[in-house]
This record gives C-alpha cells, sequence and structure tokens, in this order.
C-alpha cells in the first residue's frame, strides 16, 4: 500500500490518539472477561456465595454511570471520590480497572469510529483500492431510481395513526414521518445525481437542498418555539450532530470544512435560528415581537448577501474556517465557494421559519376542514390541488428550465415555490398525511452520514480538497456489480456512523449537567493541545536534525 500524501499534523494526532483508546479497550475487554469467568466460576460453587453477592452490591454502589468525558464522572458513592478519580482523564491515563469496565462499551464505539476513519483514508488516499469512471445514462438512472421506489412501496408502505400535538386528533400535517421520507427520497436522487454524473438534474439538486435548508429553518424553529430550551447542553448536543463526523474527517484526510459544503452551511442557518429565537426568548409568544425577529431576519440576509462587498467584509477573519480552494480551480477566491453556497439558499431558511410559525394555525383550518361535509370539502381539496399544480407546473416552465447559470439568479427568490407546491399536494388530504414510505424515511435520517461519506467510500477524490470526479472501484470492469457492492458497504458504513455519532454524544455530552459539559469542552481542548504539540515534535523535530 502506497500512502499518497505526506502524513499531517492533524493525522499523526489522530494517531496517537486512538492507540491509546485501543490498549485501553483490549484490557477492559480482558478486565471483563476475567469478572466473567470469576463470577461463572463462583456461580457453581457453595462456598461464599452471600459474601460474593455482597460484593457484588457494594462494587456496583460505587460504580459510575458512565463516562460522559472530560471531567464529567460522578461517582455514586462519597467512597469512591478520590483526588485523582473527579477527573475522567486522569483515570483513564492511570488505566484504572474499574473505569475501564465501567466504560468498555464507549471505548468500543471510539475504537469503531476510528477504525472507519482508516477506511476512509484507504479508500481516498492510497492506491490500495481502485478507481473508475463517472459514466450517466438516463434509462439506467430512472431505473434504478423507479425501481427503489416500486422496491420501497412493495415492502415498507405504512399507514401512521399519530395524533397532532396540538389538538390531539389525527391530521399529521408535516408530521415526522412525512419529513424523514421527503428527505430520504431527496437524497437517494442527490446522491445518484454525483454517482452517475446526472448534470441534467442540476436544478432539481439545486432545489432538493434548498428542502433540506427550508427544514433547518422549520425544524429548530418549531423545537425552539415550543420546548422553549436554550441551554448550552441542547446546543452542544445540535453541534455535535452537525459537525462531529465533518471535523473528524478534516482531520484525517486533511480537508477544508468547505468541501463538505452542507455541514457549514447548516450550521450557519441552525445558529441564526437559534439567534433569533433565543435573544429576548421570553417574548417570542408576542406575535409583534416574533414578527419585528423575521423582519430583523430578512435584513441580516439583505445586508450580508445582497450589499457588494457586506460577505467579504464579514467573513475575512473566518477565512481560516470557510475558506477553500479546489486544486481545480486554483485563482478563484477563497471565499467564493462559501459565498455561492450560502447564498443560494439565504431566504428559504426563514420561510421554514415562517412556515413552523404557523404550523398550528394551519392544521387548525386542515381540521375543520375535515370536520365540514363532503360536498363542500371536496371542491375546496380539488381547487388546492389544481392551483398548486398549475403554480408548480407555471414555476417548471419559466424557472426550472432555464440554464444552470439563469437558474442559479433565480434560484434564491423561488426556491419556495416548489417547497409550497409539495407541501401542498403532500398534505391536501387526510390519507396522503397518514402514508409514507418508511425506507425513504430511514435513509433520511442519515442523509448527513451519507452525504459526507460518498465523498471518500463511494467516489473518490484522491487529493486533499479535490471533487469526487472518481468513483471507488472493488470490482473493476463490472460497473453495476461495483455499484451494487460499494453502495451496500457504504449505506452500512453510514448507519453506523449515524449510530456511532448518537451514542458518542450520549457519553460525552450530558444533557443536565453543564458543569460537567464544560469540564467535557475544555478536557477535549487541552487533550486535542497535547496531541498537536506532540505531533509537532515527532513530525518536525526529526526533520530539523537532518
Amino acid at each position: 500500500m502506497q500512502i499518497l500524501f505526506p502524513v499531517t499534523r492533524g493525522q499523526f494526532s489522530f494517531l496517537l490518539g486512538i492507540v491509546p483508546v485501543f490498549a485501553a479497550w483490549i484490557y477492559a475487554e480482558y478486565l471483563e472477561y476475567r469478572k466473567n469467568n470469576t463470577l461463572a466460576k463462583a456461580r457453581h460453587s457453595d462456598v461464599g456465595l452471600v459474601e460474593l453477592g455482597n460484593e457484588a452490591v457494594k462494587e456496583d454502589d460505587d460504580r459510575a454511570v458512565l463516562l460522559e468525558g472530560g471531567g464529567g464522572l460522578q461517582p455514586a458513592s462519597p467512597k469512591a471520590r478520590t483526588p485523582t478519580s473527579s477527573f475522567p482523564i486522569f483515570r483513564f491515563l492511570m488505566m484504572e480497572e474499574q473505569f475501564l469496565i465501567d466504560n468498555r462499551l464507549t471505548l468500543r464505539a471510539i475504537l469503531e469510529f476510528g477504525f472507519f476513519m482508516a477506511y476512509f483514508y484507504i479508500c481516498d488516499r492510497t492506491d490500495m483500492l481502485g478507481s473508475s469512471k463517472k459514466s450517466y445514462n438516463r434509462d439506467l438512472f430512472l431505473f434504478l431510481y423507479f425501481l427503489l421506489i416500486i422496491v420501497s412501496a412493495v415492502t415498507s408502505f405504512t399507514i401512521h395513526h399519530d395524533k397532532s400535538p396540538f389538538s390531539g386528533k389525527p391530521i399529521l400535517y408535516l408530521n415526522r414521518h412525512q419529513t424523514e421520507e421527503w428527505k430520504g427520497w431527496m437524497q437517494v436522487l442527490f446522491l445518484m445525481y454525483h454517482y452517475f454524473a446526472a448534470t441534467e438534474i442540476y436544478n432539481a439538486i439545486r432545489m432538493f437542498i434548498a428542502a433540506y435548508v427550508w427544514m433547518t429553518g422549520f425544524g429548530n424553529f418549531s423545537y425552539y418555539y415550543v420546548r422553549k430550551d436554550f441551554s448550552l447542553a441542547r446546543f452542544a448536543q445540535m453541534m455535535w450532530r452537525l459537525n462531529f463526523l465533518v471535523l473528524f474527517c478534516c482531520v484525517v484526510l486533511n480537508n477544508s470544512y468547505m468541501l463538505y459544503y452542507i455541514c457549514p452551511m447548516h450550521t450557519l442557518f441552525t445558529l441564526m435560528v437559534y439567534a433569533a429565537l433565543g435573544i429576548f426568548n421570553k417574548y417570542n409568544e408576542i406575535g409583534s415581537v416574533m414578527a419585528a425577529k423575521i423582519i430583523a431576519c430578512f435584513f441580516v440576509v439583505i445586508l450580508m448577501w445582497e450589499i457588494p462587498g457586506v460577505f467579504e467584509v464579514i467573513w475575512s477573519p473566518f477565512t481560516f474556517l470557510v475558506g477553500y480552494t479546489d486544486p481545480a480551480k486554483p485563482d478563484l477566491p477563497r471565499l467564493h465557494e462559501w459565498h455561492f453556497r450560502s447564498g443560494l439558499d439565504r431566504y428559504i431558511w426563514i420561510i421554514g421559519m415562517i412556515y413552523a410559525y404557523y404550523h398550528p394555525t394551519v392544521e387548525g383550518w386542515m381540521e375543520k376542514l375535515e370536520e365540514t361535509e363532503a360536498k363542500r370539502r371536496i371542491p375546496i381539496k380539488t381547487a388546492v390541488a389544481t392551483i398548486s399544480l398549475a403554480v408548480g407546473y407555471t414555476w417548471y416552465e419559466y424557472i426550472y428550465k432555464l440554464d444552470k447559470i439563469s437558474y442559479n439568479k433565480y434560484h434564491p427568490y423561488t426556491s419556495w415555490i416548489p417547497i409550497t407546491v409539495y407541501i401542498c399536494l403532500r398534505n391536501v388530504t387526510q390519507q396522503f398525511r397518514c402514508y409514507s414510505l418508511t425506507l425513504f424515511a430511514w435513509l433520511g435520517k442519515i442523509t448527513l452520514e451519507t452525504y459526507i461519506s460518498q465523498i471518500h467510500i463511494w467516489l473518490r477524490s484522491g487529493i486533499p480538497d479535490g471533487q469526487p470526479k472518481l468513483l471507488l472501484s472493488l470490482i473493476p470492469d463490472y460497473p453495476m456489480l461495483n455499484f451494487m457492492l460499494t453502495t451496500s458497504i457504504y449505506i452500512g458504513v453510514s448507519y453506523r456512523l449515524f449510530d456511532l455519532t448518537n451514542t458518542l454524544k450520549t457519553a460525552f455530552v450530558p444533557s443536565k449537567d453543564n458543569k460537567r459539559l464544560t469540564n467535557n469542552i475544555i478536557t477535549a481542548v487541552a487533550v486535542s493541545s497535547v496531541l498537536y504539540s506532540l505531533s509537532f515534535v515527532f513530525l518536525k523535530v526529526p526533520q530539523m536534525l537532518v
């Protein structure tokens, strides 16, 4: 195996961090095996069972709840509180046996995550696996997509009986099943667009990304407006979900954050929703205050993106974070990609907030409509469907059919139209609202992981910050068999990464302990700094001595 690029400090830091975790996990598994073996022998003995049981109860009383990282472990018994045990990082470094046993599964999750990062690196940064060129055939593209729809309809068609949290009745307007399914079928087309280089549906892909951003505004507004939870823990969990995987991809693969532009874009608009509702949040129930906040959001967007030069002034200090240079286009400004990507969907997140604010009102209208007589209800629904189809067709004829460059000019101001049309048609009857294809809904839950993973274990870029122009090839000269195999591995890995992200979030981001969370953050920064400093020593000092 040939490594195609020099090892970076970030990569070496990751390696330095994962090695002691591997050693600790092996030791923890041995300790668990020894403990279980001892208990098994004791169960077959008639001597000392009562004493053993009492000791086990005492050990369980002293056992910590779960490793939550950093300085977050709280012993259950005052007897266990020693000067060193108050910080889990010290207990980890000292290889404290009970600590390792208690947190064996967390160590295993970290190690599994590290294994997947190594797999990413092998697929995209070494010559161990092959690559092939993309090719597009419209017939094959549509065949595969519609085949997936048919399989999904046959195997996962589900009728839901959930009730509205607002009225308690089975309205289900824009319910969770529906939005997850929406994300799923869009994500499949988005991924196939990249795999087959289906450039003819570029405008549709732009619409799908706008719909994702719309959901960012809709979902976050709904949560904060209803739950009123602006805590540090909620904020940290939100940032972890959006950036945990991409952070390690940037480190291990030496890529810029902006290569995965969906992540910084959703992070930005999530922060803007958080700020809009978090500032003076005790007045959110007042309609005029909420109207003022929405207007302020529009004002910020207009100021940042519509007035020439303002965007560069605001974001130039953050070029280290959102700057990007495509190796194929080295002459473009570092902020060009961030300006272009974020600007395309600069308004749609606000539209999502507005729709979320009026969601209970619209659901109330729909509830009343369902209670009216059929001779009145049917004509109203028919009118809604007819108008929606007419508006959608007009948008398709005069906006969607434009060439790529012309379409992008209109997209920020018109993307709300097809989204609204889809919402109207998808919710026009109670039956439509209750149905969903759970296979697409399942895929909709792992959209972030499938988006990030595709670049490295489904496609290939081969170089840092490179766009994935090639396909990963495990079965050379058999493109469809290769597609089947790489897709199966890719989806499986993406799901595991989704699971691991949530598992480690539970371990390291406590939901109701800000002190422990703060200690975890400080510990993470300290450990990262130490690892990076050690990597500098290991990589630079030998060069200086030569």
